[in-house]
């Protein structure tokens, strides 16, 4: 896969999922734990020979909360491994792309359903928000950025 230039990378000084040489303790801030180093290993994440590659902002965005959630505490690695994992396998049942193009479809996928099992968050809620977005969208001129007050129901 060649590498647009508005590509974004992971920095793989913060994680590296696909060197396991970071189940050690060298590294303590690449969290994932062997056990999701290899189910990430196995999983169709867009990637080049320099490791994963994100082609829109909003997938390094996605990535980012994942790690800033796992790293707060808000679920573990393993968790995260089994509810993407989950998702994944869902999305191949149902025939999904065997490509790895909807991969980060399925992070947004597996963070709601992880945050709704947890209580963070509701599927009226997310359904709500995601309306909201759509109307701001809707009600944003062409060029400009989409904001969510820009929706014409949000008070």
């Amino acid at each position: 896969m060649s590498r647009p230039e508005t590509d974004l990378r992971i920095d793989h000084d913060v994680i590296d999922v696909q060197n396991s040489e970071h189940c050690s303790s060298e590294k303590p801030e690449a969290t994932f734990s062997c056990d999701a180093l290899a189910l990430a290993a196995d999983t169709p994440i867009p990637r080049d020979v320099e490791g994963p590659v994100f082609t829109e902002p909003w997938q390094a965005q996605a990535f980012a909360l994942v790690v800033a959630l796992q790293n707060r505490g808000v679920f573990t690695a393993d968790e995260w491994a089994q509810a993407l994992g989950a998702e994944i396998r869902e999305a191949l049942a149902a025939g999904g792309c065997r490509d790895g193009s909807d991969y980060y479809e399925r992070w947004c996928e597996a963070l709601e359903h992880l945050l709704i099992e947890k209580g963070l968050a509701s599927h009226a809620g997310v359904d709500a928000l995601a309306a909201s977005w759509a109307r701001a969208a809707e009600a944003t001129p062409h060029g400009k950025p989409i904001l969510l007050e820009n929706d014409p129901l949000r008070s």
